[in-house]
């Protein structure tokens, strides 16, 4: 019996599976991240589905989710997993460029990459990570993400540059919103990028308008600039792609891979889909 758990900034999503060809079960809760909170701060945030998982028969649990930077991020969700589910044979830990390299490629090798609330790359043998372009975070990099396109726009909008009948459907939406409100969010909110992710949902709705359209167009090709070309394995390698950024702006992201003359693979929405065939396959292999 298995535990699946998927998770980015925003939200979680837990999967049991007991066999290869029952119904699963899915819960969800918050967005996990042990780099932004403490152990104590996850615990609560995820009480109720803690306490729900608390009565199930789990011999083997596989955790994938951001913030998992080093081996302390790792011990810290091992230790909180480990106390609700003492009877688990399994814990494994793993970062979320690895779930995204095991949803998009398999067993096979390939460029994964992640454009949802943040942005990262790397490139997978089929087994491991074997190259990764470090992403920056969310002050520094992430380009391509939802993030980055919240940023971008209220860049954008703050600097005057948003055109006029587009700043009115913005304010329409928002409220005219102030430098020092902004600010507030941006430097002293818990998860920045969560909130200013929030704002793409605008363009994504007027993604037909040239100036959003440029905006998204620009965001994917500095992705692709800054992190995929540098590839060493790029020209001959499919590049896949999960996240909700990913899949919703997929119509400009197929253009931008086809401008670059690059292969594209997969793109998915979210990589649990592609994990849960995994993870099959290793434990009841055909």
């Amino acid at each position: 019996m298995i535990l699946l758990i998927e998770s980015g900034s925003s939200k979680t999503e837990w999967r049991y599976i007991s066999s290869p060809n029952e119904a699963y079960q899915r819960f969800y809760s918050l967005g996990i991240n042990p780099y932004y909170q403490s152990p104590e701060n996850i615990e609560a945030s995820q009480k109720d589905v803690l306490a729900q998982i608390s009565q199930l028969s789990i011999e083997e649990v596989y955790y994938y989710g951001t913030g998992i930077t080093d081996e302390t991020k790792k011990e810290i969700i091992r230790n909180l997993l480990s106390s609700y589910l003492p009877s688990a044979k399994v814990i494994q830990v793993e970062n979320d460029l690895i779930a995204a390299a095991r949803s998009l490629c398999g067993d096979d090798s390939g460029i994964a990459c992640i454009l949802g609330t943040g942005s990262n790359s790397g490139f997978f043998n089929g087994e491991m990570i074997t190259e990764q372009v470090p992403p920056l975070g969310f002050w520094l990099g992430d380009e391509g993400s939802g993030g980055y396109l919240g940023k971008t726009l209220l860049l954008a909008y703050l600097h005057h540059e948003m055109p006029l009948d587009l700043r009115e459907l913005f304010i329409k939406r928002y409220g005219e919103l102030n430098r020092l409100e902004i600010l507030s969010k941006a430097y002293q909110g818990e998860f920045p990028n969560r909130w200013f992710a929030g704002f793409s949902k605008f363009l994504f709705d007027h993604r037909k308008h040239p100036f959003c359209y440029q905006l998204i167009e620009h965001a994917f090709q500095e992705f692709i600039r800054l992190y995929v070309s540098k590839y060493a394995e790029v020209a001959t390698q499919k590049i896949h792609f999960t996240g909700s950024v990913a899949f919703y702006y997929s119509d400009i992201l197929k253009q931008v891979i086809r401008k670059n003359r690059y292969h594209l693979g997969n793109i998915s929405e979210a990589p649990m889909a592609g994990l849960t065939l995994y993870h099959k396959s290793k434990r009841w292999p055909a």
